[in-house]
C-alpha cells in the first residue's frame, strides 16, 4: 500500500539551529504550489551565488584575504568560490591603488566579463585615488569602468568589505532581468566607450 505524498507547506522553525534561510520571493501560495515572477526567481537565484573576481593590488587586498577567511567567512554570503578568470565571474572587486598604466588592464577584465556583471570598488584608492593625488594614479575606477558599490575605508575592515557584498546582493536581487537592455544602461556604457 503506497503512503500519500503530503507537502510540507508550513515554515520550520530555524530561530535554534543557527542558519539563516533565504526568504521566498513575493508571490501567490496555495497547498502545493508556489507561484511568483521569472525577475523575482532569477533574482534570488544570483544574489545568492555571486562569484567575484578579486583585482587586488595593496593593503585592501589583505584585508579582503581576511574576509575570505574563517573568521569573517564570505562564503557564508554565496561567494564561495573566487575566480581568477573573467569569463566566469560576475562581480569585479577592484582593490588598492590603481595607476593610470592599470586603467586599461581593469576597463579589460571588465569586458571579459559576461553580462551581468557588478563592480565593487573596495576602499579609498579604488574609489578616488585615496591619498595619492598625483599625476600616476586613477583617481578612482569609475574614470574606467561603471561601478555599483563604493566600500569606503583605508583600508577597510573585512565588515565593511561584507556590508558591500551585501549592497551588491540587494542590487542584484532588485534589478529587472530587462535593466541590461535599456536605453539607460546602454548609454552608460557608451559613457565610457563600451558597446
Amino acid at each position: 500500500m503506497a503512503r500519500p505524498v503530503r507537502f510540507n507547506i508550513k515554515q520550520k522553525d530555524t530561530s535554534d539551529w543557527g542558519i539563516n534561510i533565504a526568504s521566498a520571493p513575493q508571490g501567490h501560495m496555495g497547498e502545493g504550489f508556489f507561484a511568483t515572477s521569472l525577475d523575482k526567481v532569477v533574482g534570488l537565484a544570483r544574489k545568492n551565488s555571486i562569484w567575484p573576481l578579486p583585482f587586488a593590488t595593496s593593503c585592501c587586498g589583505i584585508e579582503f584575504m581576511a574576509t575570505m577567511g574563517s573568521h569573517y567567512d564570505l562564503a557564508r554570503f554565496g561567494s564561495e568560490r573566487v575566480g581568477f578568470s573573467p569569463r566566469q565571474c560576475d562581480l569585479l572587486m577592484v582593490m588598492g591603488t590603481i595607476a593610470k598604466k592599470m586603467g586599461p588592464v581593469v576597463k579589460q577584465v571588465y569586458l571579459q566579463m559576461a553580462e551581468p556583471r557588478w563592480v565593487l570598488a573596495v576602499g579609498a584608492c579604488a574609489s578616488s585615488g585615496g591619498i595619492f593625488d598625483t599625476y600616476s594614479v586613477l583617481q578612482g575606477i569609475d574614470q574606467v569602468v561603471p561601478v555599483d558599490v563604493y566600500v569606503p575605508g583605508c583600508p577597510p575592515r573585512p565588515e565593511a568589505i561584507i556590508d558591500g557584498v551585501l549592497k551588491i546582493q540587494e542590487l542584484v536581487h532588485n534589478e529587472s532581468l530587462r535593466r541590461r537592455n535599456s536605453d539607460k544602461y546602454k548609454l552608460l556604457l557608451e559613457s565610457y566607450g563600451i558597446q
